[in-house]
């Protein structure tokens, strides 16, 4: 439960304001269909983070076990400090706009997935629980889910919902998270 609960929480922090958040934002504006557009944000998350947990479990069986509490340590702070730096704003959908709101959802926020903030935290996390299968979906459940608890109301709401959050609080509130966890795991080591 830790491992579902602690993901779900840093993702879904982590997540406002971040570039998949306005992505969202975009493709609801575009198409004006919010259950197709979740529905590719859970695909296209599921994918993204199945596969990222996937290289977490992997380098936590690879890398040598006393370095891996501190790497993981060191990058959740790395990843508190990069929150403090928005993503900005790239309203360009490209060719994918052109396959309806699904496929370009699909298509879109998984490649806007790839190495960004979520992600990355992804791969770390399942890192840190990949001590069982079972900790592992743990892990891809709960940043699934705090994708979906970021960006779902984004869909539905939209602008007005952006223009609501506070976006500097968030972003704070999110670094001292990740922060938070980075230090404890290194404490813990």
């Amino acid at each position: 439960m830790e491992a579902f609960l602690s993901s779900t929480l840093a993702v879904s922090i982590a997540e406002i304001g971040d570039k998949t958040q306005l992505l969202a934002l975009f493709l609801a504006a575009r198409y004006g269909r919010p259950w197709v557009i979740s529905l590719g944000v859970l695909v296209a998350t599921l994918v993204n983070h199945a596969l990222s947990a996937w290289l977490g479990a992997v380098l936590a069986d690879v890398i040598p076990p006393h370095w891996i509490p501190w790497i993981i340590g060191g990058s959740f702070i790395a990843i508190g400090l990069w929150l403090l730096i928005p993503d900005k704003e790239d309203g360009d959908m490209g060719r994918f706009a052109n396959y309806g709101p699904f496929m370009a959802t699909l298509v879109l926020f998984f490649l806007a997935e790839i190495g960004d903030k979520t992600q990355i935290a992804t791969v770390i996390l399942a890192a840190k629980y990949s001590a069982d299968m079972l900790m592992t979906i743990a892990v891809i459940a709960g940043t699934t889910f705090g994708m979906l608890l970021a960006n779902v109301p984004v869909i539905f709401a939209g602008k007005w919902l952006m223009d609501k959050l506070p976006l500097g609080f968030a972003h704070k509130a999110a670094c001292i998270i990740f922060i938070g966890m980075g230090i404890v795991t290194l404490i813990n080591a």
